[in-house]
């Protein structure tokens, strides 16, 4: 592919990602669309269960094995290294719209908050969950992640060099901010039916998985990252942020130190 195809791929990988992003937060939040996570049951229990499971395994597998690094080496024979991380980017939009468009609603109402009160509390947590995950992605670094750093990178000619590891911000009270969004995003429900309830604790089974995994890249990646996961809670913050010296370096308990 010439420089410039990759690039136009990267943007498009892109641009596909953020209307994935909202139409996911309408359906997952039940909001404007016709079709949500908790719209009344259309199919067989059993079926409808069946279906549902079988996409949020599709979604996670893909994430998942696509994500190792040991399929990063062998996918880049294939694909152009500058276009890895876009091309990941546009298969985790496929399973995620497999899951939105095959979705089969359940019905059945587990919880309901009655109060308008109790309702605008779950809907800010929920909005908060997306805007805390959001905000993480610009916190490590939004255009590497998404893709599109590296295919710039590649179109103007300069080297790719991996980020350092480092811990901005949230990431000196968890380790995994955006993992929270993302629970945020899918407990905080006004009304929480069945087909909400399976894809919350389906999502949140992944989410642990992930994170062992993620993390034992990160190990062999940053040996750092092992002393980081001693000191720093995963996802709830049970304690005050690690001290950051004025030079801008996070302490940690054995003297090493991280950017920050």
């Amino acid at each position: 592919m010439k420089r410039s195809s990759i690039f136009l791929y990267g943007v498009l990988c892109y641009v596909l990602s953020l209307v994935t992003f909202v139409y996911t937060f309408a359906f997952v939040g039940d909001l404007w669309l016709a079709n949500s996570l908790d719209s009344a049951r259309s199919a067989p229990l059993l079926k409808a269960s069946l279906i549902d499971l079988a996409l949020l395994t599709l979604f996670a597998l893909q994430h998942s094995v696509m994500a190792r690094p040991a399929f990063k080496r062998w996918w880049t024979g294939i694909v152009p290294a500058a276009a890895e991380r876009s091309t990941y980017l546009l298969f985790s939009c496929l399973a995620l719209i497999a899951v939105v468009v095959f979705w089969q609603p359940i019905g059945t109402v587990v919880w309901k908050a009655e109060s308008p009160a109790a309702r605008t509390l779950l809907y800010a947590v929920y909005v908060f969950g997306w805007g805390l995950l959001l905000f993480s992605t610009f916190l490590l670094n939004h255009f590497e992640l998404f893709g599109l750093r590296q295919v710039w990178l590649q179109l103007t000619g300069k080297r790719y060099q991996p980020l350092p590891f480092r811990t901005p911000v949230l990431y000196r009270y968890v380790r995994h901010p955006l993992y929270v969004g993302w629970l945020c995003a899918f407990w905080a429900a006004p009304t929480m039916t069945v087909a909400h309830l399976l894809f919350a604790l389906a999502t949140s089974t992944y989410i642990l998985i992930a994170i062992r995994l993620e993390e034992r890249d990160l190990v062999t990646a940053h040996p750092e990252y092992e002393d980081y996961r001693r000191s720093v809670p995963m996802l709830v913050p049970l304690r005050a942020g690690l001290p950051v010296s004025r030079h801008g370096k996070l302490k940690l308990s054995n003297s090493t130190t991280i950017r920050t």
